[in-house]
């Protein structure tokens, strides 16, 4: 394992503390971010700075409510680590249920994040 994919699993881990600040600490300044999903979701479209990723994590609970969150099988190739994962969770404005695997894939230079893009199933979310 390198240390990119240690970074990524830093990252996990302070997720499922809901330590934010811990998050942030191993993103770069200047950053590349992109959820890429239904454009009316809070948690949708690019963020550039460690503020904007902030605030891309305070928009999940406005979004969904998370029950199980699983990074599952974790893919390095030098800088880069595709994370193919599962969550089930329930969207806030429709109050439905869902389960669905994600992907998400990061790079990682002088190790913090200077590149990211997450994936999700938007259909499976609205019950489709």
């Amino acid at each position: 394992m390198g240390k990119a994919v240690e970074v990524v699993q830093q990252i996990y881990a302070a997720f499922g503390r809901a330590d934010v600040p811990a998050i942030l600490a191993l993103v770069a300044d200047t950053v590349d971010w992109e959820y890429v999903a239904s454009p009316g979701m809070p948690v949708a479209g690019k963020r550039r700075n460690r503020e904007e990723v902030g605030a891309f994590f305070a928009a999940i609970p406005q979004t969904d409510t998370i029950h199980a969150f699983e990074p599952r099988e974790f893919i390095e190739a030098g800088e880069h680590v595709t994370v193919l994962g599962w969550e089930r969770s329930t969207a806030v404005e429709t109050g439905r249920e869902f389960a669905t695997e994600w992907a998400h894939v990061f790079t990682v230079h002088d190790g913090k994040v200077s590149r990211w893009r997450g994936f999700l199933n938007t259909a499976a979310r609205h019950g489709l």
